[in-house]
């Protein structure tokens, strides 16, 4: 957060707020509401936190090529003024601990403090991916546990943990679908991806050299089955299909899809990000799923956002399993826990595509997730399924009789409440609820996706919110929605009360201003 957007605009007092919130101040902070700007702006020539002592002598000869002409432009500010600067910028952000993060699709709740004490633990939080693996036995053997969980979790044959997260989930199980094909000497190119799977999917299967084929949406926001069949053929490699679906659906013909692209020889992948939803109570495995990543930064409560960490474990069918990538881990004859390295892995494994990563995965976010897994115990698990599908039907009825819910009468939803603009006054927007919802103390729900629903407003609560709670966040949903139909134009304001005001989003996007310059110096 900065004191000038993309664009190089910087916001009056009067247009950040100040207006009808008392009288502007000198300073441009409004009590505990503190402007901060640049970095760049509050560093000056020759200050530093630090005491550097002049190098004692030059490079070697090899390396004075690479030396600076110039000194480098970094802000030049005091250790207090550092700390003061990143400490005013993290009361500008929103956080899982200051409140609900109602994003659909994203799966945003509460991380147990128990899974950040374990993974804090010296022998997990030091461990080194070049340590002798006699030295990681203890690692080693999360890493099998938490792959023992997922495998009876989703009924499947056996599971690649090293994938970092969604997408990279993703990838891997098309890659085994590709290998398996391969070793069939087959050259299917058609990936299928219904209108209601996630963005990555067809991204994902078009990097991974397919061709996509789209699939339309029923009515009531579920797979097309006979559309589906209608385009099944020798080229079909397989389906990438979401399920729950991200309309918060589960797709009941799931099983009968799976057999039909079965039938023609192809493979089933399930977008697994809303397992969430259904863990503990459905194996995919039992319809017909060959492959699935599990996203442990969601489903399990890991930390997430801010482009990682992540963690993306890939589970895979008996079919699947033999082109599983590298490195695995196994337990030999002598009970010891070994992680395979070596690409020749024996009968049955010598068709696997490689390797996703250098190493094997984030040990940090295994050793979260089994924590929560065993803190929970299955009966736990079930439960946070339940909760979770109860906490969304209680915002859905709570609010259809506001906002248009346009699968709302087909039946209960999933995990995810989904809301439309239908019905708003003119000229109001699910933009404009969504930023009224910032105002409200909120961070917005996902908004225009899926692109299946015009003005779309995805909420998903999780199971980890209390009533108390849902009812604080539904007392704003309704009040802005009351707002929005009678034609409350201020909402094209909204929001007043954030650090910054509504930003013109397609000048920041077209136009960026991505490097600071010093305009006292131009001049």
């Amino acid at each position: 957060m900065s004191g000038v957007n993309a664009s190089g605009w910087r916001p009056t007092m009067k247009e950040a707020g100040g207006e009808g919130t008392g009288a502007p101040t000198a300073s441009g902070d409004r009590a505990l509401m503190l402007e901060e700007p640049l970095i760049f702006e509050l560093g000056s020539e020759g200050k530093c936190g630090v005491d550097l002592d002049t190098p004692a002598r030059k490079p070697a000869s090899g390396l004075a090529k690479f030396l600076r002409k110039a000194a480098p432009a970094l802000p030049g500010l005091t250790e207090p003024e550092t700390v003061r600067h990143y400490t005013r910028l993290s009361r500008q952000n929103y956080g899982i601990d200051l409140g609900p993060f109602p994003l659909g699709s994203c799966t945003m709740k509460h991380n147990p403090r128990l899974n950040e004490k374990m993974a804090r633990l010296p022998g997990f939080a030091d461990v080194h991916p070049l340590q002798p693996q006699k030295t990681i036995e203890g690692a080693l053997e999360v890493i099998e546990q938490l792959a023992d969980w997922l495998i009876k979790l989703t009924g499947m044959a056996s599971v690649a943990m090293s994938p970092k997260a969604g997408a990279h989930g993703e990838l891997c199980g098309l890659l085994c679908i590709r290998a398996a094909l391969d070793a069939r000497g087959e050259s299917r190119d058609i990936v299928l991806v219904p209108e209601s799977a996630h963005g990555t999917n067809p991204a994902t299967a078009a990097f991974a050299g397919f061709k996509v084929q789209s699939i339309p949406a029923t009515p009531d926001g579920r797979v097309d089955l006979e559309a589906l069949k209608a385009k099944l053929g020798p080229d079909v490699a397989g389906v990438m299909i979401t399920n729950p679906n991200t309309c918060g659906l589960f797709e009941p013909d799931m099983k009968a899809i799976a057999d039909a692209v079965h039938a023609v020889g192809g493979y089933v992948y399930c977008d697994g990000a809303n397992f969430n939803a259904i863990v503990g109570r459905v194996r995919p495995g039992d319809l017909g799923v060959d492959a699935m990543h599990i996203n442990l930064h969601k489903t399990f409560s890991t930390p997430h956002g801010g482009g990682g960490p992540g963690a993306g474990p890939v589970v895979l069918s008996e079919a699947l399993a033999p082109y599983a990538p590298l490195p695995f881990v196994t337990r030999g004859a002598d009970g010891a826990i070994h992680l395979v390295e070596e690409e020749n892995r024996g009968e049955g494994h010598q068709s696997a595509f490689g390797r996703m990563v250098a190493f094997h995965g984030q040990m940090g976010m295994f050793t979260r997730a089994l924590t929560y897994i065993l803190s929970h115990g299955n009966d736990g698990l079930k439960q946070v399924a339940e909760d979770a599908v109860l906490n969304a039907n209680y915002i859905l009825r709570s609010c259809d009789d506001l906002l248009e819910a346009p699968f709302g009468k087909s039946g209960p939803c999933m995990h995810e409440a989904l809301f439309s603009d239908a019905g708003l006054a003119d000229g109001l927007s699910t933009l404009d609820i969504a930023k009224g919802l910032i105002d409200e103390g909120f961070h917005p729900m996902t908004v225009y996706f899926p692109l299946v629903v015009k003005g779309a407003m995805l909420v998903e609560p999780t199971e980890t919110e209390s009533k108390a709670g849902l009812d604080r966040f539904i007392g704003s949903l309704r009040s802005l929605a009351e707002r929005a139909k009678a034609g409350d134009e201020s909402l094209h304001e909204a929001p007043f009360f954030a650090p910054r005001r509504r930003l013109d989003e397609t000048r920041a996007a077209r136009k960026p201003v991505l490097v600071w310059k010093d305009a006292s110096a131009e001049s």
